[in-house]
């Protein structure tokens, strides 16, 4: 079912299973942050992995022009889309059951820094109890070629092939203009989504799920990331599918993807035993 204000899935799991899984406890809340271009039907794959185990699941992707334009010229309309999402929590009343992210991509890694900025500054927010966070094929810093790939593919074979190349073009100009040149100043305005939660991380656990293969998002920027966080003395792990493209990690994989995720939330909420309503992990103000 979806929410009025904005497009999001929401999928509670079979009374059985929570009751299997969670004994009584409330269940895990899973926000699952698609990746540019994807498509409900592609996430409802991965939220599966999560109603089977008991959880509620919420389901949302990013409006591409959000993902390669507001956020190119420094508009923060995703600021206001994860404002609204941290919402339907509330508005399905599940704003006191344990919360887990699972993030694809940079679009979705976009969204999920302006969650983290809201949870940190937003007084409204402080009865979220987040307990982890999945990464799938992000983050991503600077990356202009693989941006490029993600944009050609997310436009496919139905635009026409001089509109595509022309968006192509201009969009290139743009990135390397105020996201590579100028950067160093626009950065004061708007920093970029890699540097703002390298700066500022999240202190839940996290898992950064990735494959060398990749050509959107290169492996250098995720492992340079989990190098900083856990030199910073958090709790990250990290795993190199090595072969799988882009945001295939699952499709290649699908046993040993859901094993790791499943065992990832387990380890999350082990944390967090006893009345959960009552212990909370908050961003540092």
């Amino acid at each position: 079912m979806g929410d009025t204000r904005v497009d999001c899935n929401v999928v509670f799991p079979e009374p059985h299973l929570s009751e299997r899984y969670w004994r009584g406890s409330k269940e895990p809340v899973v926000l699952l942050l698609g990746w540019a271009g994807c498509r409900d039907r592609h996430l409802s794959k991965y939220s599966s992995i999560y109603n089977r185990k008991g959880c509620v699941t919420v389901r949302y992707t990013a409006p591409l022009r959000t993902v390669f334009i507001s956020e190119s010229f420094g508009y923060k309309e995703l600021k206001s889309i994860a404002h609204k999402l941290l919402e339907v929590l509330y508005d399905y009343e599940v704003e006191s059951n344990p919360v887990l992210f699972h993030v694809f991509s940079n679009a979705g890694f976009m969204l999920y820094r302006y969650m983290v900025e809201l949870l940190r500054s937003q007084k409204q927010f402080d009865s979220l109890c987040v307990v982890g966070a999945v990464m799938d094929s992000a983050p991503g810093s600077q990356n202009v070629p693989g941006a490029l790939r993600a944009l050609r593919t997310t436009l496919g074979p139905d635009v026409h092939v001089l509109l595509r190349y022309t968006f192509l073009v201009l969009f290139a100009i743009m990135v390397v203009l105020l996201r590579v040149v100028l950067y160093p100043i626009t950065k004061y305005f708007h920093k970029n989504h890699y540097d703002a939660l390298l700066e500022r991380p999240a202190p839940w656990p996290q898992m950064y799920l990735y494959s060398r293969a990749d050509r959107v998002i290169r492996h250098a920027d995720v492992e340079r990331m989990v190098r900083v966080l856990q030199e910073r003395g958090l709790s990250v792990e990290s795993f190199d599918f090595i072969a799988p493209a882009h945001v295939s990690l699952f499709r290649d994989c699908p046993e040993d993807y859901s094993s790791r995720c499943q065992t990832f939330l387990e380890n999350c909420m082990s944390r967090f035993e006893g009345p959960l309503q009552k212990k909370r992990v908050q961003v540092q103000h």
